[in-house]
């Protein structure tokens, strides 16, 4: 049923990689999804940096957050000029060392970057899927990444890791398939969405289904809903940052102030302040890779999830106990999406039951964004726990 390539070696001189696929479910063998459906046929995109081992115990699986995608680093060619999300953590001497160990990255199920999701092509009509997509869940999620190792001919991880929405899905991996996991790395997340980002989701969502060239998610690739979409993301990207990042970087400063008035003010309603500026760029270069039907799949994924709920019937305590894993648990000190207390309660749980947890609150200004971007703090602290790790038990 699956398909899918074990090995691409590391250079890190070069730093390439390649997208690829693997088909995990079939009409054979649908994919069952929490909602109480199925789906079929399912494929998943993703990358992979280095070389599975012999005994196949070396394979570390990272998860990445809402907007992210299997490209986790390095480049597709020596002249693009972007590398993957983080870059700055793979290579050799970092904490994810393609020279040890066999990482893998994957688009999530749902996904626009080349997993199955709402902008596929439905099998039964031709076209693509948009809004007749079954709603899905981060457990959906990782019950797809399963079968991807599958069919990689993984039993058991090293590790799963991931920021953001990673970490819920690290998290609902190691209750869900406690025995496929020996380590899990949770940075800069929670068990659950609280109510105020929930909030912020629902106004998204508002934004996006409210634009009328949505057209009940039947919009052509060519004429999304644009306003609706960059709307999102600039509502969404200042969770991401810090008051005093923003302050720092933009504070009042005015893009072409008025001549002749000494506030430089336009009295008028144009984009006068840079913050403005950088929101509104972000929000448009959101527009060139990003589909507004899987923004709102994503976004209301990250609502339903609820470790304690799912797993534990409302313990936390009890969720946990499903896994016998070690895990790392990471916060940054200015993040007010998942403040630090979200990390703490996780390992406070974790160590009422014995287990192995490393937490590690990190100094940072740079609000959410941090555990993309603080990777001189995060590399060392995160690789000396993945070093760690004993031996699998035989």
């Amino acid at each position: 049923m699956a398909s899918g390539s074990v090995s691409t070696p590391w250079n890190e001189a070069h730093r390439l990689t390649t997208l690829q696929h693997a088909v995990v479910a079939s009409e054979a063998q649908p994919l069952a999804l929490e909602s109480g459906t199925t789906l079929a046929p399912v494929s998943v995109a993703y990358e992979t940096y280095g070389t599975l081992n012999a005994e196949k115990s070396n394979a570390i699986l990272v998860c990445h957050a809402l907007t992210g995608d299997a490209h986790l680093a390095g480049k597709y060619s020596p002249e693009d000029t972007a590398v993957g999300w983080w870059d700055t953590l793979v290579g050799e001497g970092k904490a994810l060392d393609p020279t040890r160990d066999f990482i893998i990255c994957s688009n999530v199920l749902g996904g626009c970057k080349g997993s199955t999701g709402p902008s596929s092509l439905n099998p039964a009509t031709g076209q693509p899927y948009a809004m007749a997509f079954p709603v899905i869940t981060i457990g959906d999620m990782v019950q797809t990444q399963a079968r991807l190792l599958d069919a990689l001919g993984i039993s058991q991880l090293k590790a799963i890791l991931g920021g953001s929405m990673g970490g819920f899905q690290a998290l609902d991996f190691a209750v869900r398939y406690p025995q496929r996991v020996r380590s899990v790395a949770v940075v800069a997340s929670s068990h659950k969405l609280s109510a105020q980002a929930i909030a912020f989701n629902a106004v998204a969502r508002f934004a996006i289904l409210n634009d009328p060239q949505w057209q009940n998610g039947d919009y052509p690739p060519e004429a999304p809903p644009q306003v609706g979409l960059s709307t999102a993301r600039m509502m969404a990207h200042l969770t991401y940052l810090s008051e005093e990042a923003l302050e720092a970087k933009f504070g009042r400063r005015r893009q072409n102030p008025q001549a002749g008035d000494h506030l430089g003010q336009r009295f008028d309603f144009t984009s006068e302040f840079a913050v403005e500026s950088y929101l509104a760029h972000q929000g448009q270069s959101f527009l060139k890779r990003f589909d507004a039907n899987t923004y709102l799949y994503m976004t209301k994924a990250l609502d339903y999830f609820d470790l304690a709920a799912t797993w534990g019937e409302g313990s936390l305590l009890q969720a946990l106990a499903r896994s016998e894993a070690r895990f790392f648990v990471a916060a940054f000190e200015s993040d007010w999406r998942f403040p630090t207390a979200c990390s703490q309660a996780i390992a406070r749980a974790l160590r009422q039951l014995n287990r192995s947890v490393a937490f590690v609150e990190l100094p940072s200004t740079a609000g959410h964004d941090a555990f993309l971007l603080e990777h001189e703090a995060l590399n060392p602290v995160l690789g000396g726990w993945l070093q760690q790790e004993e031996e699998p038990q035989p």
